[in-house]
């Protein structure tokens, strides 16, 4: 069987339906997702339209076409058009080729089209745009194809079928895996400040006179610092949302804790108060809590402050709590902090806290409440926390000592979850690879 490498502009021809916007008629419009989908993206009246030179897709004419977009080409953003979307309008942005079944069975392109010989051809493309690069259909045109005849074409994408539904029958069962691990560990984490993870030991020292210390910890800081003690109602009842062990005590947040906000220097971005430069004033931003933490706790930054800039914002140290406080995904977001460094007013930071035991148990408590504390932030459209809603947070408390077989039993369980996680994702990338390479193979010419 004779196979030939071809050029894409031999199987695809593009075609141009040129429409002028008219202000009173309503349109459907389409976006191109990266998976390859072309769906509606909503309707829009012609005077809400501001580039009124469009295109109209029509599947009637050409039932089989192919659009792409041309900035987000090298993410996938390239598929067959259905006839849902006939009669849709697209801007010159997003090209449309009538695919010539004569030559090229359709589901073989589109397999073509997900292939890594497709994506290192596509990655090898000198891009055109200074501020969004683009790629230039009469460029995508010249890319190469490996074209064996219509029969064997067939024959590929039956056997790639198979093999698909295999490999995505594996995704499945992995992506569920991974869920029973985020559940898994969530249950964990809520035993443990239920007091369900460890035994009790009546020989512990009561979680009330513990109380008793941090509290009296905290006085003597604030003195230090010639700060006002915040006065807090007692915990009623109606308050309480669980049982707790009988040596256990339910408190608030700020009764224990110096809860303080950060603050920005002004204006941002100004090189008086910012550097370009790794310093060694940390400025902590919330991407820093995904990106530069490890075992929750944060040691690094992306971003560094000079010195004039740390003067005007607030310090953070090892052993300190940080919760993101304002935002639109973010919000209740929380992270340990192994660093000295500098916070802004989007974030709160847990400060005055006695000891690593009770950071880390705290750090704990929070990733069990991060949704509960999101879903009581204010704001429509940006969210945000108030101190006085943390200050006012329930926590319940065990004894010191039992927070210390808390935290040991959890960093154990926690390190177990992650190797878990770790597995199955490793899992899932080799079933990733496997799908590559049955359609390297299959598009391979023998």
């Amino acid at each position: 069987m004779s196979w030939k490498r071809v050029k894409i502009g031999e199987i695809l021809k593009q075609y141009r339906i040129e429409h002028r916007v008219q202000n009173e008629i309503l349109y459907k419009q389409v976006s191109i997702l990266n998976n390859g989908g072309v769906v509606l993206r909503g309707e829009k009246i012609g005077k809400e339209i501001g580039r009124k030179r469009q295109f109209l897709i029509d599947i009637n004419k050409y039932p089989e076409t192919l659009i792409f977009t041309r900035q987000l080409l090298l993410q996938g953003s390239i598929g067959l058009a259905n006839t849902d979307v006939h009669n849709c309008i697209v801007t010159e942005n997003m090209p449309m080729f009538s695919v010539n079944i004569g030559k090229v069975n359709v589901e073989y392109l589109i397999q073509f089209i997900k292939s890594s010989d497709f994506k290192d051809q596509v990655g090898k493309i000198e891009l055109t745009g200074s501020a969004q690069k683009s790629i230039h259909e009469k460029t995508f045109l010249r890319l190469e194809i490996p074209l064996p005849s219509l029969y064997e074409q067939k024959t590929i994408v039956n056997s790639l079928k198979v093999r698909n539904l295999q490999v995505n029958t594996i995704s499945t069962e992995l992506n569920y895996q991974l869920s029973l691990v985020k559940q898994l560990r969530q249950q964990f984490l809520q035993e443990a400040v239920q007091g369900k993870l460890v035994k009790q030991n009546p020989k512990d020292e009561p979680a009330s006179e513990l109380l008793k210390k941090i509290k009296a910890e905290k006085q003597k800081i604030l003195k230090d610092k010639k700060k006002k003690e915040k006065d807090f109602l007692p915990v009623i009842p109606e308050e309480i949302p669980y049982s707790i062990p009988e040596n256990w005590i339910w408190c608030k947040l700020g009764e224990l804790f110096d809860i303080v906000r950060g603050s920005s220097p002004r204006p941002k971005g100004d090189l008086r108060y910012f550097s370009k430069q790794r310093t060694e004033y940390h400025w902590i931003t919330i991407a820093d809590f995904a990106k530069h933490s490890k075992f929750n706790v944060l040691n690094d930054t992306s971003q560094f402050l000079t010195e004039e800039g740390s003067k005007q914002s607030r310090e953070v140290n090892p052993r300190d709590l940080l919760i993101a406080a304002s935002g639109v995904g973010s919000v209740g977001k929380s992270s340990q902090v192994g660093i000295t460094g500098y916070i802004y007013d989007g974030i709160m930071a847990i400060k005055s806290i006695p000891n690593q035991t009770i950071t880390t148990y705290l750090s704990y408590f929070l990733k069990v409440k991060e949704l509960e504390i999101y879903s009581i932030a204010s704001g429509a459209n940006w969210l945000n926390i108030n101190t006085d809603l943390l200050n006012n947070y329930l926590l319940p408390l065990p004894p010191l000592a039992e927070q210390n077989r808390i935290v040991q039993k959890l960093d154990g369980l926690m390190q177990t979850c992650d190797k878990l996680e770790g597995s199955i994702k490793q899992s899932a990338s080799y079933n990733e690879k496997l799908l590559q390479q049955v359609l390297r193979e299959a598009l391979r010419k023998e």
